[in-house]
This record gives structure tokens, sequence and C-alpha cells, in this order.
């Protein structure tokens, strides 16, 4: 660029003279320029002056609309992963501008902009004096400063909240009115007063439209010739240039402009040959550069999440989603999305995108969307544990918010969110949400070695406490997983099994209100925004919730009660470089670690030998877990934690009621997927977050306040429920069975001797017919002497086994070596006693059979 120029007569007569002069000039000028055809009328004239001296005369430089950036961390080191804005420009400085991008805007738009004061009197009255030789108004005069002005005013039209005040501020920045050409006038001299020639043209040219939605010349270098403005040559700057005026006739996204833009291009190169901004070899080869696709290489803008990296698509709406959340970016959302949309800023993100890659993939691959047996989903969250920070967010479908793509396996609804950041309305996460119910459990002071009834019935719902929304009428019946899982089972058993009636009997202890508010206490709550449900069949999973909801909360246990919300940015870098706050991480202590600890130790088991055996990595490191199953197995979950990492998997139905324990899908049944996934997603985890070991159970939560059943068997029911009471429990009389004892006393307790009951529980006791007697104990006695004693008792069916001597073990003759029923057993009168008795000659009716010899094998 030739050094600046003094300010020759025409900016004396716009800045020294100032707006006196020009006040009267301006008006009569811009009253020939706009309506030439009343240019003579002084209403119009004067009209003009009084508006000129009416302006405002004050403008600013403001950043423009830029570029989003979005971050995610791929090998330790940053990687974009999206592009997001509303317009496509990136702001450049000085020296990032090619020095003939600089000289082309000056030669092909404002040759004089370095001698004038913001606007071009001299131009001013070329063209007025065309507008009138011509009857037209096609001729402005608009120097660079005016053109920015303009621009300025328009981006700041597009700001505004209604469609109604966007129209007028836009019809008051651009409209062909005497008006409109004064204000701009006037502020393009304020302006020329206020900045520097470098900054006014720079400015310029991170403004400018090119066509569509692509602002400035960063943006236009890298759309139409795929470099950077730094870089761009001669015949490329002149063809950025030319389309300045009249994209919708010059750009070059269109092969049908290239002529119109070579047109304007070569008088830009000749302009700046003459202007002595090149050498003549420049604009010679500038000259015989066509423009055509040789020299046009398209790049089309990737705006969106659509254009994300394939493995980071639906995590991309989530930031979007999240940009309210964003305090950094201002005090309201409004202003957070205002900001947004203004754009500027990098977001780096907390997604590990090598984790993501894993996550992704092998959901794609077990779970594929595109299977025709049923509308089939996956989603897989992963949140580190102590932090909240959202690790892997994945699931089976491809992402689209353009409308250009369809079919079944695309979506642009994010599972593994909540309604207000994805759309989802969430699924029943079934016994996962067990948690919650064992959690209150301990915190009611029980143990996880407490026996409670764990068969499938049908119970009064008046019965379960519910201070939220009770009392519930009706009856409420529910069913095993197993036809065989009945009786009693410890809670630590009825959690490794996953055993409904196990868990409704706790519920029946507890209150299902306190149920849902430590479920709440871990940050689980519907998707849909609405208040979790608490009726009794809430206990088994019924509220429809979010993964990142499951895998949080599951995080809050494997950090011993310690609950740190979600959270999805690591820091943010605002316009101009400015260092801004991420989400800083949100922790709360929900549970006490006791309880935590102790329910994570009861989940272990899970892993290790119950409902998510299959899902165990067996990579040394220890895992919590709890699976769930919906009723029709139209959704199944997974949700697990390592001391360092939680991840919540659930597969199922979109839409539908398929059931995946009888669909095949890739060679696998349906309910194996999650199992599946969350054990190849966890193996790459484990790798990189090492987790260690979780703490011990404490020990008073064990037992906690269950109380030991005694022994009651032989007891009249009179004393064993003044026993029972004692201790706090209540007692039902079940029945009557056979037995020895005497009739009426009690056989057997369920639970059994010996085991942990609740204080206040129920202990069923089964009373005897006194149909049954003991078997004496006859052996040593001779023969006669035993028969009688059984006849005494009552037996009437006495027969006798002879055994050789040699082969009685030591016994003496006649004596009785054995019986059949030994001795204790329980018989009738009615029953056959075998006595066997040792004898020095066996007849043959006594003898006992000798055995037949095996054959040989073969």
């Amino acid at each position: 660029m030739r050094s600046q120029r003094p300010r020759g007569v025409w900016s004396a007569i716009g800045s020294v003279l100032g707006f006196l002069f020009f006040s009267v000039l301006a008006g009569g000028l811009v009253a020939v320029m706009i309506a030439p055809a009343v240019a003579g009328g002084s209403l119009v004239v004067s009209s003009s002056i009084g508006v000129f001296d009416s302006l405002p005369t004050y403008i600013e430089i403001n950043a423009q609309a830029q570029q989003n950036r979005i971050f995610a961390t791929k090998g330790g080191k940053p990687v974009q992963i999206a592009t997001v804005y509303n317009q496509n420009r990136q702001e450049v400085t000085q020296d990032q501008v090619s020095q003939f991008a600089l000289d082309a805007a000056v030669s092909g738009e404002d040759s004089r902009f370095y001698e004038t004061g913001g606007i071009d009197v001299q131009g001013l009255v070329r063209a007025a004096v065309h507008n009138i030789a011509t009857g037209t108004a096609d001729e402005g005069a608009s120097t660079i400063t005016q053109q920015l002005v303009k621009n300025i005013l328009i981006q700041q039209a597009l700001t505004l909240p209604t469609p109604e005040a966007r129209k007028a501020a836009l019809h008051q920045a651009a409209g062909a009115t005497p008006d409109r050409k004064l204000r701009e006038m006037k502020l393009a001299i304020a302006m020329d007063k206020k900045y520097t020639k470098p900054e006014i043209l720079l400015a310029y040219l991170n403004i400018a439209g090119f066509g569509g939605n692509t602002y400035g010349i960063q943006a236009a270098a890298e759309q139409f010739y795929n470099t950077d403005a730094k870089h761009l040559t001669v015949a490329q700057s002149a063809s950025l240039i030319a389309i300045v005026q009249h994209p919708e006739t010059r750009s070059l996204d269109d092969p049908a402009n290239y002529v119109n833009n070579q047109t304007r291009r070569d008088y830009i190169i000749t302009a700046m040959f003459t202007d002595g901004k090149i050498t003549q070899a420049q604009r010679d080869e500038a000259l015989a550069t066509p423009v055509d696709k040789t020299t046009v290489t398209i790049t089309e803008p990737r705006n969106g999440c659509s254009y994300a990296l394939k493995y980071a698509k639906y995590f991309c709406d989530y930031i979007q989603k999240s940009v309210k959340d964003l305090t950094a970016l201002g005090a309201t959302p409004a202003e957070r999305a205002e900001n947004w949309q203004h754009g500027g800023y990098d977001v780096y993100t907390t997604l590990d995108y090598d984790l993501q890659t894993v996550a992704q993939q092998t959901s794609w691959a077990l779970a594929p969307a595109k299977e025709t047996k049923l509308k089939l989903g996956s989603s897989t969250v992963s949140v580190e544990v102590g932090t909240g920070r959202i690790l892997v967010m994945a699931q089976n479908t491809q992402f689209d918010d353009t409308g250009q793509t369809s079919g079944r396996s695309v979506t642009s609804v994010n599972f593994s969110t909540d309604k207000a950041y994805g759309g989802s309305g969430g699924f029943q996460p079934g016994s996962t949400y067990k948690l919650f119910t064992l959690i209150n459990w301990l915190q009611n002071g029980h143990g996880i070695n407490e026996s409670v009834d764990g068969s499938p019935r049908t119970v009064p719902q008046a019965s379960f406490k519910d201070s939220c929304g009770g009392p519930w009428v009706g009856s409420y019946k529910f069913g095993n997983d197993e036809a065989s899982e009945v009786g009693q089972f410890t809670v630590a058993r009825a959690t490794q099994k996953s055993i409904n009636g196990a868990f409704v009997s706790m519920a029946l202890e507890l209150d299902l209100c306190d149920i849902a508010n430590t479920a709440r206490s871990l940050g689980v709550h519907r998707a849909d925004g609405d208040p979790l449900k608490t009726n009794p069949s809430s206990v088994l999973g019924i509220n429809e919730v979010a993964p990142i909801s499951m895998s949080a909360a599951y995080a809050g246990i494997a950090n011993s009660g310690t609950f740190c919300s979600p959270i999805a940015v690591d820091k943010i870098v605002g316009p101009g470089g400015v260092a801004l706050p991420g989400q800083n991480a949100n922790c709360h202590t929900a549970i006490d670690s006791d309880v935590a600890d102790t329910a994570a130790y009861a989940m272990a088991g899970v892993v290790t030998g119950g409902t998510a055996r299959k899902a165990d990595p067996h990579d040394g490191t220890v895992h919590i877990a709890k699976t769930g199953t919906t009723d029709a197995s139209n959704q199944t979950w997974i949700v697990g934690a390592s001391r360092k990492v939680s991840t919540a998997v659930w597969v199922g139905n979109i839409s539908g009621f398929v059931p995946l324990r009888s669909t095949l899908t890739n060679g696998a049944w349906g309910s194996d997927i999650r199992h599946d996934i969350w054990r190849t997603t966890m193996l790459a985890i484990d790798k990189k977050y090492k987790g260690g070991a979780f703490p011990p159970p404490a020990t008073a939560l064990l037992k906690g306040s269950g109380v030991t059943v005694p022994q009651l068997a032989g007891q009249k029911v009179e004393t064993a429920t003044a026993q029972l009471q004692v201790l706090g429990f209540t007692i039902t009389v079940a029945g009557k069975t056979k037995s020895a004892l005497p009739y009426g006393t009690v056989v057997r307790s369920t639970p059994a001797a010996g085991a942990l009951a609740s204080r206040g529980a129920a202990i069923t006791v089964v009373t005897s017919d006194g149909s049954l007697n003991t078997m004496p104990n006859l052996v040593g006695l001779r023969f006669a002497d035993a028969a009688a004693v059984l006849t005494s008792d009552g037996f009437l069916n006495v027969s006798e086994e002879c055994v050789p001597l040699a082969k009685s073990g030591g016994a003496k003759d006649g004596t009785v070596v054995s019986s059949n029923p030994a001795a204790s057993n329980s018989v009738t009168s009615a029953d056959l006693i075998v006595l066997r008795v040792a004898r020095s000659v066996c007849t043959p009716s006594t003898a006992t059979p000798t055995p037949p010899t095996a054959p040989p094998a073969g």
C-alpha cells in the first residue's frame, strides 16, 4: 500500500468547515441524488437540512457476529468438533489480511478513501450530476466508510427482538430515502474523526457480505478459495471485492455468475494497477487468470451440529441447548443466547473424543437403528465421578436437524438428555430405580442383611405410606422375573438378584415420598419436567428419566454420597481471546457416606454374581451396577460405575412395545445388547481412568436395626407371640402342617430362626397338626424289645431285615443295627418301620439282598 496521503480540499470541506457548510451542501446534493425530479423544490432542501442537523453523530466499530467453535479432547489435546454461527464470519486483524485484498477494496470501492473525511464530496457532486442527467438515483457515491456505517446499522437491526422492530430498523439502515442517506453521511464523518483509515478499512472487510450467510474476507476466502485471507492473490482479492456490491449476480457460489464476476474483477485489477498498488506483471498475471472451476475452490460452510464430527453430533446439540446455562456468556438466559448468536466463542467441552469414539462405534454396531423388527434406540452416557464432567454421550441413530436426510435411523432427538435439552421424554428405568429404595432403606437404619418377603403377591395400595401423594386406593399386584423367586431374601441378595417382591416389602416399611426425595437428592427427575410419581409402582421404576440423570446419580454413590451435577464445558475463550470460565463442578453431599458405601457394597454383587454379570469387564477394576428391565422388556438398562466413571446404557423401543428378550438383533438377544455396550465402553474407560477399590460397608448397616428371629419350634403359639412382641415383631399364624411336635405348637417360622428381620416386621409361623411321631433310636436293642417299643408308641407296621453278623459292624446277634426311617425322623403310625437286625444265620426271607454286579464298562 502507498503511504497515506494528506487529505485534500474535499476532506477540508468535509471536516474543517464541518457541519455548518455541509448541512446546506449535503441537503441539496442528497435531494438531487435521491429525488432528482423534485430537486429544485425548496421544501426538499430545507427539510433535508433540518433532518441532517438533528441526526446522531456517534457510531462505534464493534465486533461483528462471528463463528462459535466447539472443542472436545482427543489424545489429550483439543480437537474442534463443530462450528456454529448465525453469520459465517471470522474477524481477522490487519496482519491476517493480504495487502492485495486491502488494496483491492480501496481501488474497487473508494479510490479516494485515504483523501476524504468519511464522505467524498467530489463523488457526491459527480453522482448528483449523473442522477440529474439520467433522471435516476442509481449512483450513491458511498465511500468505504459510509458502506461500513450502513453495514453496522444493518447488523444492529438484525439483533432487534421482534420482526417489526427489525423491519423498521432495516428500512432506516438501508432504505432509499434522503433521511437515511443524510444519517449515513453524518455518521461516516463522525467515524472518520474517531478511527484511523486502517481501522475503518479492516472493519469494512470484516463486516462486508459476500453472498448468502458469508460475511467478512476470511470466511469468503475459505468458502471460495479454500485459503486464508492472508494468502489471497491479486486475482482472488479482486474477485472477492467484486462480489460485495452485487452478490446476487457476482457470487462465486454459482458458475452462472463467473462472467459477471470476472468483468468486475478485471476492472478492479486494472484500477489497482492505475493506483500504483500492483506492478504491470502482477496485473497481467491476474488478468490472465480465469474465473472458472479451475480457480474457484468451493468449500461449503459446515455450520451446525449436523456438520459436526460424526461421533459428536448429539453432544454438539447438547452444548447448543446448554447455552442458556453458561453464565460466562451473560447474566440472563436471554443475554447468553444473544451473545452466542453474535458469536466469537471457543467452547472447550468435557467430551473425551477417544472414549466417545468407542461408545459411538459400539452403539452403531450392536444396536443398529435400521433394525426392522422394532424401532430400536440406545444411549450411552458416562460421567466423571467427583466432577460431573460428561465424558461420553452416544446413541445409535444418526443426527440431522436440517431435514435433508430421513429414515428410521435419523433423528435430531437426543435420547441421553431431558426434553429441554434434546427433545426426549425419557424412558422407564425399571429396576435401576430400586437404588433409591435401597438407599432410603439404609437411611432409615435398616441393614442389607435383613430379610424381607420377596414373594410375588397383591397388596392393598393403602398399606403404603406416601406423605407426598397418598393415600392410594385399590390393590397393587406385582410379580418377579422368575417363578422360582419366592420366600425370604436378604436385602443384599434381593439387590443382587433384583427381586421385585423384596423391594416392595422394603417400601412398605418406608415412605414413598422419602424414596422420591432420595432420588431427587441425587439429581434424578423426570425427563419431561413433571414431578416424580410416588405411587407404589414407582418403586420398580415407572418414572421416565434420562440416561444422563441416572449416570450422574450412580456417580454420586461411587463418590461416597457426594453428588455432582452433570457439566459439559471446561472453559470458554470469548471474542478477542478473553478467557472465560466454563461450568465449575457443582457438588453437594446428597446422602451419608456410610449409606452410599453400603449401597455400593450391595451393588458390587450385582456385577460379580447378579443380573449384571454379563456386563462385567473382568479387567481387574471393581464396579457397582444395577440392571433394569420393564415389564414387557421393551426398555432395558444397566447403570454402573467404577470409582472414577459412571456409565448408563439404555437400549429399548423408541416407540412401541416389542419385547427385547424375545427379539434377536445381529445374532444377540435384544436384552443382552445393553450388557455388551456397557462392558465394551467400560473396558475403554477403565484403561484411561483407573478405578480403585470402593470403601467398605458400614458395619452398623450390615445388620442395621434388624433383630434376630428366635427359635420358636416346639413353643405354643401364645408363648411364641409373647416372645416376638418383646422383640418388636408381630406374628401371623399361617396354618398347620404335619409334624411330630405336639399339636398346635410352632413348627417353623418365616423368616427362619437366626435370620435378621426388621423391627416391627410380621413373623409368619406354621403350627403342628400332631399327625406325626418321632422315630425312636432303637439301635442296640434286641428285636423283640425294639418291636415292643414301637408297638407301645402306636406303630402298627413293623418288619425285620436280616443283616449277616459278619457285616453288622460288631453288633451282637439279634440286636438292631439301624432302622428305616432313621431315628428322629417324623413318621405316621401307618408307616412301615423296617428294623435291620444282626443275625448269625439269615434265612432267605430275612437276608439283606445282594445288589447285582454292574456290567463292565464298554
